[in-house]
């Protein structure tokens, strides 16, 4: 990302971090955990993201400057890729190491909610590298504002988006232990780390900007835009 000049955090630190969090979740998704440590995994990856989004808070407020933002920022969006990922890939074979908690709805449903939710969920991607010139996570933070489209609905359409087409993979699925995964842990998890970190490293980079933003669009329920959403548009906005 950039703040102003030249960037706090050099080029290739996405790349590497990115890459990295790929070589995690190819390793996970080649072993054979059992089935005590895959809901291990399952269970404690999702809580580890807890005390993760808590260090990070308590790291940016120590030195609440955008350069320091930066810096914590990029740590703590590679560490819950990687936990978080890791929790899925183990959470999607979990249903069938415990077939007798199957949901008795046909299939068909999840696939819809997963129709609808896909699109929007590439959507939120398109509309952050074409408005924001970013992309999700630390992989490269945007440099601008995006409050069109579909983050002049909601602050947080991709992470609405996944939920909601992880909660349809699960009823396709037919995994009630997925479905619980979901609802019980790992929204939670999200919603903590968008409201106790990201909005308050957000506030430090950027200000009367993002506090703008923020009090004008929803958390993560969608709302139709005001009118005055083109006044603040452009603007400087990280967003992962």
């Amino acid at each position: 990302m950039r703040i102003g000049g030249r960037s706090p955090v050099p080029r290739l630190v996405g790349p590497v971090g990115f890459a990295l969090t790929l070589a995690v979740w190819w390793w996970v998704s080649q072993q054979q955990f059992g089935p005590v440590l895959r809901p291990l995994i399952i269970v404690g990856g999702t809580l580890t993201a807890f005390p993760v989004v808590w260090v990070g808070r308590r790291a940016l407020d120590l030195q609440p400057t955008p350069e320091r933002a930066a810096w914590v920022t990029t740590v703590v969006h590679f560490a819950l890729m990687i936990l978080f990922g890791a929790a899925i890939i183990e959470a999607i074979g979990i249903g069938e190491l415990y077939p007798g908690w199957a949901i008795p709805l046909p299939r068909e449903i999840g696939v819809a909610v997963m129709v609808v939710a896909a699109p929007v969920l590439v959507s939120t991607v398109g509309n952050l590298a074409l408005q924001g010139l970013g992309a999700p996570f630390a992989i490269a933070l945007t440099r601008r504002l995006a409050t069109s489209s579909l983050y002049g609905w909601t602050r947080n359409p991709m992470a609405l988006s996944a939920l909601v087409f992880l909660t349809g993979l699960g009823l396709w699925q037919q995994s009630t232990l997925f479905v619980l995964w979901v609802v019980g842990l790992f929204t939670p998890a999200m919603l903590v780390f968008l409201k106790v970190y990201e909005e308050r490293e957000l506030e430090v980079r950027f200000g009367a900007s993002y506090l703008e933003y923020k009090a004008n669009t929803p958390m993560l329920w969608p709302r139709k835009p005001k009118d005055d959403r083109s006044a603040i548009d452009g603007r400087r906005l990280t967003r992962p």
